[in-house]
Order: C-alpha cells, then structure tokens, then sequence
C-alpha cells in the first residue's frame, strides 16, 4: 500500500495524497492513510460523510474524477473547507473501487494553480493509481487487515533523502554555520530537525531545547496564529513564504519558509516591526496552539451550519472537538422532563454511557449544575471532581474533564462533556476557547432539535394521509411505495389508494399535489378524501375526476393537481381510465411486453370549475402488472421525457412480475433526482 501511494505521488506529481476506505454497506468514507501533509492537517476529515459537500464525498458518491484548479474554484464549489485551507494548491479526488465494488476514495494534493480540467496523461495516471489502491484496499479487506480500521491513520514515511557520511554532514553544518543569519530545519509535522547556533542565539534558546520541539511550543511569542498559518500555507501551496514576529522584548525577527517534500528550510534574520506583526506571547502555550484552534473553530462552525438533525451535530461536534483539542471522550446531554437525556458520544463504551442515559436529574451525578446553571466545570483531577460530586466512581479511565454549557437564547439547553486521558490544567485562556466552542455546540443542537421536531411531525403528517394498508381484493397483487423528496421537510404532495368498490371491482388512484410542504401534504388527503368519496358511490372515472376538480375549484388553494383513476373490472379483466395532467401508467403484459396506457389528458385539478376528462378502456389480461407513478419517478433536468418513460418501462419488462415488492424496489431504484416526491402503485392481475 505504501508503495502504490508512493508511486501515485511520483507519477502525478502530488505533494500530499489522503486515502479513505468506505466500509461495507457504510455511510462514510474513514482516513487510513496520509501522505506528505502532518496528520493534524487532516483531522477535520477524518470521517467524510458520503452527504458531505466535500470533493472526495462526490467523488465517491458519482464515481467520477473531481478536480479543483485552485483557491477561487474551491471557495466557490467547496466553501467548507475552503475556509480552513485559504491556499493555493489544486485538489484532485476520485474513487478508489476493485472492479465494480466501491473500496473507497483517493484525494491528491498538487502544488499552485492548474487548468481547469486534468490532462489525459494526468486523467490516466490518476484512474490506474486507484484501481491499483483499490486491488489493495480489497485484498486488506479479505484478509481483515487493520490497515481499514477507523482507528489513528496510517502516515506514509517521507521519501528518503540521499545518504550522507559524517564527514559531508559536518561540511553541511559548517557551510549552513556560515551563512549570515540564521538557518534551521523542520519536518513535515513542524518538528525542528537542525538548528544553526546563529539561528539559536536569534530565538534566545538553547539548541538541545529546540531540537525535536514545535517552534510555537518551545517558544512562547512564536504562539501566534501567523506563524503557524505560514508554516501551513508553506505545505500546502508548495511554495516560499515569510513572515515577521517580535521576540520579547524588543527584538524583531524576519523568517523566510522554503518548503519541498521532505520538510521546510528556514532562514531567519534581524527585522524592522511590521504594522500588522502580531503581538507577542507572554506566557507558554498550553493546550492547542492558537493557529489550530482557529482552523478547527471555523471548520466547526461552517459543518455545524449544514447539520440538519441532533445526530448532525453530535457527529459533527465529535469529529472536530477530539482532536482540536486534544481529547479522548465526548458526551453530549440535555436535561428532559427531570431526566438526564444522552444524545451521543465518542470515546466511551457504550455500556458506560447507557446506565446514565433516562436517570433523574440529581446533584450527584456529574455536571449536573451545568445543566441547570449554565456554567461550566473544570476538572483538572479525579480528586476535584470527587470533592464537587462525592458519590462518583472513577470508571471513565480519564484524568481530567470539562463540562460546557451548551447555550441558546440565553438559557442552557444541554451540556458538553470533555474527557482527556491525560491530566490537564485548563488555564484561563483555554476555558474560555472551550466555552466559546460549546456555544457554537449550543447554537446548532438547538436548531437541530427543532429540526427534529418538525421532521417527526411532518413525517406522522404523511403518513396519516397515506393509506396505512391498501385493502385485500380478490385477485389483485398490490405493492406501493412512497419517497419524499431529499429537501425539505420530507413531506409532499403525492398519493396514491387502492378502493375496493365490490367482490369483482375496484378503483386504484394516484396523483401529485404542487408543492413539497405541509401545505401539499394537507391538500393531498383532501384531494385522496375526494377521489375516494366519489369511487365508492359508483362514479365512472371521468365523474370522479370531475367530482375531485369541483372540490379544488370551490376551495381554490391556490395549488393544482395532477391524478389518475383506474376502474378496475376483474370479472371482465377489463379497466376503464381517466387521466388529470398526469404520467400514463405502464402495463406489462404475461410475455413481457410493456405498453402505455395513453388517453388524452384532461386539466389539471383545481384550474377550471367545469372540465370534461377523454377515459379510455383497456383489457387487463391475467398475469399483467400495472404501474402507476408520479413524476418524480421519471423526470430529470436534461432528459426527455419520452425517453425517460421509455426507459422505465424497459425496466418494467426486466423485472420478476410475480413478486411486486422486488420489482417496486427496482423501480424505486430508477429515480433519477431526490428532488421531488415519488409514488409508485403496482397492480398485479391474477387468473
């Protein structure tokens, strides 16, 4: 695997590569390898899901090549995380499958600017790279490797530089010790690999100090969010950057950043103030450095933006929290009708977390006063938690806690919990970086949960309009199916009813109200109640259309709709049909052979108080299976109708038509758009 990566760099001229692995019948895609870019870089990706509006979710989502040709198309195609890497550099993702099963997901990082579009050479290079990782990535597969756990990813060693002796290292040392200024070396991860005394003696601190350190942790007044954004821009964008820090007290240092694949030279010299220098550091950094914080609150608040549901968040929260900052475990809560309520974690077992999950709210459980006071608790050790909450039992394994307050309009809603494995002393600064990252928490778990809220109420609203079970008819075979569209409330306008009118007849209907809201859904079960009312009194179908378009006329809800009715005659296997602006349906025959069932269509429902509706009899033979659908099942931006009829109809003849669930999945399968509603009624003919 290493070598495969290695030679996709090489051959597409990448600097960086991520490598993602799809797990079986999974919704995310799960880092296992990363390739020239620290790991740290890549933590707010660690778990992309296949929703994301992220290129290696599309990638993978479209089985397509994604390409981003610089800085201005990411921020207008990917505005997430844009946000956290404003560089340039071109972004190349694509899918990684073994033969037809999906594995998972390659990204690639190339230096500077591109063309808008790959080369075919470059095109190439990239597909053969990811069916070779995707051979791989199944074989490991098979052999239940490791390698594909969502655990720490794997970081592919940096190509190793040529052997040197000792005596052309010294001369290296000697010729960089000549030099005016100061030199010093980093690798990939930041860390200082070689440091010039001249370089030193600039910094103020001792080389055995230096040597193995992150410069923004071993010198204080370096813990500047410019530093650290230079260094990063550095590795991303491949090319030369600079920046001019003060060194307390009075003493200005310039620092130039040249970096290759293997890490970053820096030379480092005596400068003059520069307006917007950053002020120095007084005290040691603890925690985080300010430059990540940064990052990953931003990244935070933009997925938090998109999270539409309280799951949302918790994944969310959880994927940029832990390793922002550091920690092991997470559980986020609220408070319910007296109860403590858990509405997720990471990091913890989940036997832990359950006996906690529906207890009364009482002062002896943890972080209980953060839940009622809104102010958070800072545990630095188990002793000080144990003296706040005498009866707690240290099971957790953890040696320090935060409980946050999550905050929204002003009043606690919930609470955070932050554990860390090891002891931490939360100094002021970084209190307050966790409170202010909780209100953000705070913000979304609200809108979530309202979101929630209004989902399972649409949702109980659908359903109580849809026919619960469609009615047992001698002789007929029925399947039905519904999908709401992927936006909005997941409610709508389209229905659809089986009425059993007598022993040998029955009505079937199917329509599609305007509209994807409640208003829609309301007006379906009117319009359903209509058609229904009309059926069963004995109207043909062209007085039930008619008697349904009354009924819309006189209430004039500003909404039209469009709807079939068949009249089902099963001593004479014969069907008459009247048709509102709607799809005609499909029947299949015994052998196979699919027709439409076209007749001129009347208005549709709702325009027109006085509308005659063309019907048109049709034999119904015994083995046939007829399909009535809405539009959604059909329509696509840029396809032809007819074809897109045509094709389902293909479709129809395919499929097994003795078992009407399976061929309702297949066609459900077929939808071209989650854009709009789908109803599908299968209507099958027995002897």
């Amino acid at each position: 695997m290493d070598a495969a990566m290695a030679a996709l760099l090489g051959d597409s001229g990448a600097f960086g590569g991520l490598l993602y692995v799809l797990p079986p019948g999974g919704d995310a895609l799960w880092l296992v390898m990363v390739a020239g870019i620290p790991q740290e870089f890549a933590a707010p990706w660690r778990r992309v899901a296949l929703t994301d509006p992220m290129p290696v979710a599309d990638a993978v989502r479209e089985r397509r090549l994604v390409w981003i040709a610089g800085q201005e198309d990411m921020a207008r195609r990917y505005p997430r995380p844009a946000l956290v890497l404003p560089y340039d550099f071109t972004l190349s993702a694509a899918p990684v499958a073994s033969g037809t099963a999906l594995q998972g997901g390659l990204v690639l990082l190339l230096p500077g600017e591109r063309p808008p579009q790959p080369s075919t050479q470059e095109r190439d290079i990239i597909e053969t790279g990811c069916r070779r990782l995707g051979t791989l990535l199944q074989q490991a597969a098979d052999r239940d490797d490791p390698l594909l756990s969502a655990g720490r990813p794997r970081t592919l060693p940096p190509p190793a530089g040529p052997a040197a002796s000792s005596a052309e290292e010294a001369a290296a040392s000697a010729f960089a010790d000549r030099l005016p200024g100061g030199s010093c070396g980093l690798d990939i991860n930041g860390r200082i690999t070689f440091i010039t005394r001249a370089g030193a003696d600039l910094v103020g601190a001792d080389r055995a100090d230096l040597v193995g350190s992150l410069p923004w942790e071993v010198l204080p007044w370096m813990d500047v969010p410019q530093v650290e954004d230079r260094y990063r821009a550095a590795l991303v964008s491949r090319r030369p950057q600079a920046f001019t820090v003060l060194r307390p007290p009075d003493v200005w240092l310039d620092f130039e950043l040249y970096p290759d694949a293997s890490g970053i030279s820096v030379r480092i010299a005596r400068g003059d103030p520069s307006g917007d220098a950053p002020p120095p550091r007084s005290v040691a950094a603890a925690g985080p450095s300010r430059a990540s914080v940064l990052y990953h609150l931003m990244h935070l608040a933009a997925t938090l933006t998109e999270a539409v549901g309280v799951q949302d968040v918790v994944e969310q929260t959880a994927d940029q929290l832990l390793p922002a900052l550091g920690a092991q475990g997470m559980v986020l809560m609220a408070a319910e009708d007296g109860r403590l309520r858990v509405l997720g974690h990471r990091g913890y077992r989940a036997r832990l977390v359950d006996r906690f999950d529906a207890v009364p709210l009482s002062s002896d459980i943890p972080g209980s006063k953060v839940l009622t006071t809104g102010v958070p608790d800072f545990f630095a050790d188990f002793a000080g938690l144990r003296r706040a909450y005498p009866l707690t039992v240290h099971e957790d394994g953890m040696a320090s806690w935060a409980f946050l307050p999550l905050i929204a309009s002003g009043r606690p809603i919930g609470s955070l919990l932050l554990a860390y494995s090891r002891p931490r002393l939360f100094p002021p600064a970084e209190r307050a970086v966790l409170t202010s990252l909780a209100g953000l928490v705070g913000q979304a778990l609200d809108r979530a949960r309202l979101y929630d809220a209004k989902h399972r109420l649409a949702r109980r609203l659908q359903s109580d309009l849809l026919p619960r079970a469609l009615p047992r008819v001698a002789g007929l075979k029925v399947a039905a199916r519904y999908l709401p569209a992927a936006r909005g409330l997941g409610i709508g306008g389209d229905f659809y009813d089986l009425i059993r009118l007598d022993a040998h007849t029955a009505g079937a209907t199917i329509g599609d109200v305007q509209g994807h809201n409640v208003d829609a859904a309301a007006l379906m079960g009117q319009v359903r109640t209509a058609v229904h009312a009309h059926a069963t009194v004995g109207a043909s179908p062209d007085h039930v259309l008619a008697g349904a378009n009354r009924l819309l006329t006189d209430l004039d809800p500003g909404l039209f709709t469009s709807c079939v009715y068949v009249h089902l005659d099963l001593a004479t296997h014969r069907a008459c049909l009247a048709t509102a602006g709607h799809p005609p349906p499909l029947l299949r025959h015994a052998d196979g052979r699919t027709e439409l069932i076209d007749v001129p269509p009347g208005l549709l429902l709702g325009i027109a108080p006085d509308v005659l509706y063309p019907t048109r009899e049709f034999p119904l033979p015994p083995g046939c299976v007829l399909a009535l659908y809405t539009d959604g099942l059909v329509e696509a931006p840029g396809v032809d109708l007819d074809d897109a009829t045509a094709a389902l109809a293909g479709l129809l003849e395919d499929t097994d038509p003795t078992d009407l669930d399976a061929m309702a999945d297949a066609l459900m399968r077929h939808a071209p758009s989650p854009d709009d509603d789908i109803a599908l009624l299968l209507i099958g003919i027995g002897e």
